[in-house]
This record gives C-alpha cells, sequence and structure tokens, in this order.
C-alpha cells in the first residue's frame, strides 16, 4: 500500500522558522502547492462535514491537502476546492498551542488524518519530525483510535461532540 500524497498550501502568514508546513516540504514528506489535486480531501476547519475513514478512497488517489497560516488570520483564508473536511476534536501539543482543542499545527492536522484514514504509519512518520510529535499522539490517542473506526463523518461528529463534553467536564 502506497502512501497517501500530502499537499501544503503555504501562505505567508507566520514565522517560516516555526511554520510546520515548510519542515514538512524540506524533509520531502509533503509537496508544496498553490493548486491541490482535483478531487483531493482539504482540511478547512471552517467545512461542517468531518473527516472520517470514509474518505479513505478519495485521499489515497487525490491526495491530503492542509493550509499552512496563521489561526490569527484564519478568516482571510481562501480555502481550495476539493472535498474540503473538518477535524474533529483533538488536542494540539506543539508549544504554540500546547493543551489547546482544535488548535493544531500543520504537520499535527495531517498526522491526525492520515490516522483517522488507516493510516497510523505514515501520521507517525510525520510526526517523528517533531520533538513534541510523540506527545501529540499520547494526547490523542484514544480519540483517534474511536474516530479511525467511525463509519462515517457523522458518527465522527457523534463521537467529537461527546469527547468534547467529558473534556468540559474534566
Amino acid at each position: 500500500m502506497r502512501e497517501i500524497r500530502l499537499f501544503v498550501v503555504r501562505l505567508e502568514h507566520d514565522d517560516p522558522r516555526k511554520a510546520t508546513g515548510i519542515r514538512l516540504i524540506r524533509r520531502g514528506l509533503a509537496v508544496r502547492t498553490h493548486r491541490p489535486p482535483r478531487g483531493a480531501v482539504i482540511l478547512d476547519p471552517t467545512s461542517h462535514v468531518y473527516l472520517s475513514p470514509a474518505d479513505r478512497e478519495s485521499a489515497e488517489s487525490r491526495g491530503l491537502v492542509a493550509v499552512d497560516a496563521s489561526w490569527r488570520r484564519i478568516d482571510e483564508v481562501r480555502w481550495p476546492r476539493g472535498r474540503r473536511r473538518v477535524l474533529p476534536l483533538l488536542v494540539a501539543a506543539n508549544p504554540i498551542n500546547y493543551g489547546r482543542p482544535f488548535r493544531l499545527s500543520t504537520a499535527e492536522a495531517l498526522a491526525a488524518a492520515l490516522f483517522i484514514l488507516g493510516r497510523r504509519d505514515q501520521a507517525e512518520r510525520v510526526l517523528s519530525e517533531f520533538k513534541w510529535g510523540p506527545e501529540f499522539l499520547r494526547l490523542n490517542e484514544d480519540w483517534l483510535e474511536a474516530y479511525s473506526r467511525a463509519e462515517g463523518p457523522d458518527e465522527v461528529e457523534e463521537l467529537s461532540r461527546k469527547f468534547y463534553e467529558e473534556l468540559a467536564r474534566g
């Protein structure tokens, strides 16, 4: 089984030394693009459809795309066309947003998507580029496992709501 192709649309919003998408491009784990392949799965926090294992076939054939942008300027992003999907509840492990729900770095988002799509080995390879990478898996492993077993986006959404309620209760 070949790896899912990863694409990064890089916006110059923040310090390139802190941009995890740039590191993945430099290490050959992702390809920089301005125009993702037609039909690719686009990770988009503004989408209303949750990423689920049902998206595996599209990601395997067309690729997985993340937009490397600052969370402070997320409203300015023009999202590429494609199968736009939002990630369910996950907690960041990157130093800038550690412990914050939904505030993932580009690398965390791609790794989470890979895990949900059944590509744990590839997700671990992406995260291995960062000293905090294993911590992301440690923080989110149970949730990622549950999402990866879901039948479709509705079940992922239901799980995400359940986990959010549990997190809010402490």
